[in-house]
């Protein structure tokens, strides 16, 4: 690993190719939220600022994809993506994962991308990096699913791994549960997964219980928040804080991995969380800090979930880009003109005015004491007292 300054600040991972994973026009995952995201970046100068490198990205070979799926699924994923017929035994044709024309190529880019972040962060080219056309979390490593051909993320931890990392951290704020991270590292005590998400009862893929722990030889490494309906901004935060600040600085990594899924808003079509932009913002500010006091500042962010297209995701990750090329946009921020008048022509209403939602992004710090009253303060309890004992932490008090 090098030991001299990072040439980058942010590395950014994007073109107009990424684009290509498209489901079709009915599909709830549209590239126009990527599209309208570094629209917007631009506008606000994110992209332009000092320290920041826009990088494309070609499709990653099969060694590389191999890292994270099974070769037999690498073939089928190609076939269909020439053939365009279905393949449903390894989840393809299906309502979430349709098959498309160029399928395999547009999903390895994306792998490549998150790869070529990992590589970046490693070698001290970068000090953080972000793809947020990644994030594709639910993906098997033998099919498909919910929206995601090819873990990229699983992709870039293997990838980091296999540079010399010897404890990776995992942190995934998406709505949904990140199970095709979790189960990649299940056995594999050397990556730390956290998974904040609303609970599997209420919404797909409905896994990430509490009592999930990770293998045998890796207890404790799983680690799962399952939130009920309905958490808005405060007691997210309060979640946010009390498991993923606490065990990422026990766990120590060499590289904190987070996946910014914003579908935790509470307009987003497929979720029913209540969680604001603001709140989302601070999360990432967390994460971003935590990286530079328990990682020398090696932090790769990914997108993944988020179903409000022209709304939500554009200032969403916006925010993410911001942050990690240290200039931070303010929650006042006004969403440029030029932006809002391109994206009201595109979808035909209003769109936000400012970078925030006015949100309540207070935190009350789990030393303030437990609520026993409160859904979200027990479902923060259950976790501390599932996992903390594994990382020499106390569940009531630190």
């Amino acid at each position: 690993m090098a030991s001299t300054a990072p040439a980058v600040q942010a590395l950014v991972v994007w073109s107009d190719a990424m684009l290509g994973y498209d489901f079709g026009p009915t599909h709830p995952m549209n590239p126009l939220r990527l599209d309208l995201t570094f629209r917007l970046a631009r506008e606000l100068g994110i992209l332009d600022a000092e320290g920041v490198r826009v990088v494309g990205a070609e499709p990653a070979d099969d060694e590389v994809l191999a890292t994270a799926h099974d070769r037999s699924y690498v073939d089928a994923v190609r076939r269909a993506s020439t053939t365009g017929e279905p393949d449903l035994d390894h989840g393809l044709g299906t309502d979430d994962d349709p098959v498309f024309l160029h399928m395999h190529e547009a999903s390895a880019r994306i792998v490549a991308g998150s790869v070529r972040c990992a590589d970046a962060l490693w070698s001290g080219e970068a000090e953080h990096a972000v793809n947020v056309a990644g994030g594709m979390h639910h993906a098997m490593a033998d099919h498909a699913s919910g929206f995601c051909v090819y873990n990229d993320a699983v992709a870039a931890i293997r990838r980091l791994l296999e540079r010399g990392a010897t404890r990776v951290a995992y942190v995934d704020l998406d709505a949904h549960h990140g199970d095709g991270v979790e189960k990649a590292f299940w056995d594999d005590p050397r990556v730390l997964t956290i998974s904040v998400h609303e609970s599997g009862r209420t919404l797909f893929p409905g896994t990430g219980h509490t009592a999930d722990l990770g293998g045998p030889g890796a207890r404790g490494t799983a680690v799962n928040v399952e939130l009920p309906p309905h958490t808005s901004d405060t007691r997210w935060l309060r979640a946010v804080t009390a498991v993923v600040d606490p065990l990422v600085r026990a766990f120590r990594p060499d590289v904190v991995v987070s996946q910014h899924g914003c579908d935790a808003h509470g307009s987003d079509p497929l979720t029913n969380l209540d969680v604001s932009v603001d709140a989302q913002r601070a999360a990432a500010e967390l994460v971003h800090g935590l990286a530079h006091d328990v990682a020398g500042g090696r932090w790769l962010a990914l997108g993944g979930g988020g179903y409000a297209v022209a709304q939500v995701v554009p200032r969403a990750w916006s925010h993410v880009l911001g942050i990690a090329a240290h200039v931070p946009v303010p929650l006042d921020a006004p969403v440029p003109e030029p932006w809002r008048e391109h994206a009201a022509a595109v979808f035909g209403f209003p769109l936000p005015t400012h970078m925030g939602d006015d949100g309540d992004v207070r935190v009350r710090p789990w030393s303030e004491g437990y609520d026993p009253a409160d859904d979200v303060d027990r479902v923060v309890l259950a976790t501390r007292q599932a996992v903390f004992v594994w990382h020499d932490l106390d569940p009531l008090y630190d």
